[in-house]
């Protein structure tokens, strides 16, 4: 395909989506539909699709329209390319610039247009996060970075990063934990590199690798809300440790078997009916379902879709969790409560309304972890019982 003819189906994609239809299933379909489009060709327009995702009000600005056209011209006048060379109408390339796209608009964008959110989040963010609104809505309008955790129950760092380098994959350290490897080059070759097959190296953003270091040293830990295992898969390669995962739908939980014999670890899986019997845990891990507003970088969908009232029905949920949670941590062991959120209503609000209702309790450690070059945002808080 020609760079314009990517740009052209970006537009068709980008119009499904904005018909309400999830773009990785736009994207799947297309690619289904659309057999002669090579991996590079793919990979390309899934980029620009989810670039437009991240900066939507910006690129609807720059290109006098919210739909794909108008979106993928904002989108090249925003990385500073001139759209009229690749709208050309020759080929498979999208129609000529009509008079009214012919030039960007002048003057300064709007703020509500630069923060790149819906309007009640805007508000949300300055609440919420003072000082550090703009700056983080800022950094969430760009590409996240991508991380590997290497598997100490294989191998070293040395030996990870050696592998990786021999694969075509450049890596550097992670400051937000020990374990994390920044990717500079290669990232599409990941999947098939032999340190990522042979179990060496994991994909988990650096804030939550550094969430599972800081939780404290136990001989039988629960990860509550497992999902995909990721967590799970850390604790374990501690060593010396029996981790077991749950998940309210196991399904989330399918290919963790697969990735823990990869990995050369052992995880038992629990079905909710056995979280009593299997208790109780000096270590439970409350990884609550949220808005993903620290991660909105790598799923940008969603700051568009999020309303208000699935806000307060999340957070309703991280309570309910919380107070199910608290009942299987063993007499002076840990509830540690994380999101991969920046919001304070599911962080620190939801951790003080939990002590609110449990007499006894308190929070012995908590931390927040901006969205920033080296990982995403996240929130953890470490429970226990007072004495």
């Amino acid at each position: 395909m020609t760079p314009a003819a990517r740009v052209a189906a970006a537009i068709e994609i980008l119009d499904m989506v904005g018909d309400g239809l999830p773009a990785e299933q736009v994207l799947t379909r297309w690619g289904r539909n659309n057999r002669f489009a090579g991996s590079k060709d793919r990979a390309a327009i899934r980029d620009y699709v989810f670039d437009v995702l991240r900066i939507q009000r910006t690129a609807a600005w720059l290109g006098r329209a919210s739909t794909g056209r108008g979106l993928m011209i904002g989108l090249l006048r925003h990385e500073g390319v001139d759209p009229a060379g690749l709208f050309t109408g020759e080929g498979h390339a999208p129609a000529p610039l009509m008079d009214y796209e012919l030039e960007a608009p002048s003057g300064d964008m709007p703020e509500s247009e630069a923060w790149n959110l819906p309007d009640w989040l805007v508000a949300l963010f300055q609440e919420g996060l003072g000082d550090e609104a703009a700056e983080t809505a800022k950094r969430l309008q760009s590409r996240a970075p991508v991380i590997l955790r290497v598997n100490t129950a294989k191998a070293t760092l040395g030996d990870a990063i050696e592998m990786l380098a021999q694969a075509g994959v450049v890596v550097e350290q992670n400051p937000l934990s020990p374990n994390a490897l920044t990717v500079l080059e290669g990232p599409r070759k990941i999947r098939n590199a032999p340190a990522y097959l042979e179990g060496y190296v994991e994909l988990q953003d650096a804030s939550s690798q550094a969430v599972v270091d800081a939780l404290p040293e136990a001989k039988r830990a629960l990860d509550y809300c497992a999902g995909g295992g990721g967590k799970s898969l850390a604790l374990a390669a501690r060593g010396d440790i029996r981790v077991f995962a749950h998940d309210i739908d196991p399904s989330r939980m399918r290919d963790l078997p697969l990735r823990e014999a990869r990995a050369g670890v052992e995880i038992t899986q629990l079905g909710t009916g056995d979280l009593a019997d299997q208790g109780p845990y000096d270590l439970v891990l409350v990884d609550a379902p949220c808005t993903g507003s620290g991660s909105w970088r790598r799923a940008p969908e969603a700051k568009w879709r999020l309303t208000s009232e699935q806000l307060a029905q999340t957070m309703a949920v991280q309570d309910s969790i919380l107070d199910e949670a608290c009942r299987l941590v063993s007499e002076g062991g840990t509830l540690a409560y994380a999101t991969c959120s920046i919001l304070p209503e599911e962080n620190k609000a939801r951790v003080d309304a939990f002590l609110a209702r449990h007499e006894g309790w308190g929070c012995v450690w908590e931390k927040t972890f901006s969205v920033s070059e080296n990982g995403d945002g996240f929130y953890t808080a470490h429970l226990t019982r007072q004495k």
